[in-house]
């Protein structure tokens, strides 16, 4: 606000800034002019200062991190090389808050929808952490298309039910990579790195085994391309996982605001900025998002029992149902239900878990029923980190569906697959 005396210019803003300048009226034309650049100037060094970011201290490296309700300790590292080094919020429509706790400090940041918000830790007083927290669910104007665009990616159904589509880094290498919705990113195996792409920067003496390839330093990807999308200056992490006989696989969160169509009976993936108009024969029902993985809701029923569980959609995974341990046993699941066959495994520490796999009567989702399906009963710990139950491609391969990230929302329509056997034998 501009408050003018007779003698004087006072410039006010809701900072505590008061700066008063003395007006001489029979000053130089130019000096004047100078002078009325000044309020500009100010107003530019009062934004610049609204602008500074906030400071939290840490002594240590390590960060806890409050996501919404979920916490975890030394889930972060300060990297002072990275500016700014970015933390994804878990995905969700809701306000939230995000918590850093350092070893001394701390910053809470409430986080919805669209939210960019920057800050600075300083490490051990001489270390400048420049550190962004970003929602999963970036502003719409950088999703939303004002024109209906289509985006199609042929695929082929693996021996092991994976999407398996094509992808071409940098226009040269080409390379086997499948769609799972319950993953993110861009994945290459160190493997297919090695031997079917040129990032490596010591490539020929690796090849050659001279020298351990560095993964570390992968040469840049300027394209890659699936179908007729092309995606620029992608970012490419490193897996161990992946389907049998793929290269790599790619994660729902690429086309965030968009609808993901797959097509099982075209054997097409088509990517929409809007909601396809012909849905004759879908259902929809919500999608929900737990840790930033999709999932929905599907019940189990036999002997006039029902048993209602959250499913994540792993089409990575060639089994039909995989079920949490926890959710089994809080659910008093029937104990007495035909066994296909068992398996006991280790893990590091020697400890013995029995996985097996039984026959379930009848299972229902989107208000479709199937029957006879497969089930796997998980005997460890859950492998994303919290209690969740799985659909996975064997069963989900008999609905084309339509992904609807813009307004989380799952349409399934039962396909040409729909009756054929599952891979452990039974029919649908």
């Amino acid at each position: 606000m501009y408050c003018w005396r007779t003698d004087c210019v006072s410039i006010r803003c809701q900072s505590t800034i008061l700066v008063i300048f003395e007006i001489n009226p029979f000053a130089h034309p130019i000096s004047m002019k100078k002078l009325a650049l000044l309020p500009l100037l100010l107003f530019a060094s009062i934004l610049f200062a609204q602008q500074r970011l906030p400071v939290i201290k840490a002594t240590s490296k390590n960060v806890t991190i409050k996501d919404g309700d979920y916490l975890d300790k030394n889930a972060w590292n300060l990297s002072p090389k990275a500016r700014p080094d970015i933390f994804t919020a878990d995905r969700t429509r809701k306000t939230k808050w995000v918590t850093f706790y350092t070893d001394i400090d701390s910053i809470k940041v409430k986080v919805k929808p669209g939210t960019i918000f920057n800050f600075v830790v300083v490490l051990n007083g001489n270390d400048s952490c420049y550190t962004r927290i970003v929602s999963a669910i970036p502003p719409k104007e950088l999703t939303k298309n004002n024109v209906a665009v289509n985006d199609t990616i042929p695929f082929t159904l693996t021996a092991f039910n994976a999407i398996s589509v094509q992808a071409i880094i940098n226009g040269t290498d080409t390379l086997k990579m499948h769609f799972d919705a319950s993953s993110f990113d861009f994945r290459l195996t160190r493997d297919a790195i090695l031997k079917k792409t040129k990032l490596l920067s010591n490539q020929p003496d690796a090849l050659a085994g001279k020298t351990t390839p560095d993964y570390n330093k992968l040469n840049k990807v300027f394209t890659l391309q699936m179908g007729n999308k092309v995606w620029s200056n992608p970012q490419i992490f490193i897996t161990r996982v992946t389907s049998n006989e793929m290269d790599g696989r790619f994660g729902w969160n690429l086309f965030e605001g968009k609808q993901v169509e797959i097509d099982y009976d075209r054997l097409l993936l088509i990517i929409h900025s809007a909601l396809p108009k012909a849905l004759k024969g879908y259902v929809r029902s919500k999608m929900e998002f737990a840790r930033s993985f999709p999932y929905i809701k599907g019940t189990f029923e036999v002997a006039n029992k029902k048993y209602t569980g959250n499913f994540l959609m792993d089409t990575g995974s060639d089994e039909a149902i995989i079920l949490d341990s926890a959710w089994v046993s809080e659910q008093n699941f029937p104990h007495d239900l035909k066994l296909i066959r068992s398996l006991v495994v280790r893990d590091p520490r020697g400890v013995k878990y029995e996985t097996r796999v039984v026959l379930f009567p009848y299972f229902k989702v989107n208000g479709f029923g199937v029957a006879n399906t497969p089930t796997l009963l998980l005997g460890s710990k859950n492998p994303v980190g919290f209690g969740i139950n799985f659909l996975g491609n064997d069963l989900l391969k008999r609905f084309n569906m339509i992904l609807d990230f813009e307004n989380d929302y799952v349409y399934l329509k039962p396909n040409k697959f729909r009756s054929v056997k599952y891979k452990e034998g039974s029919s649908g």
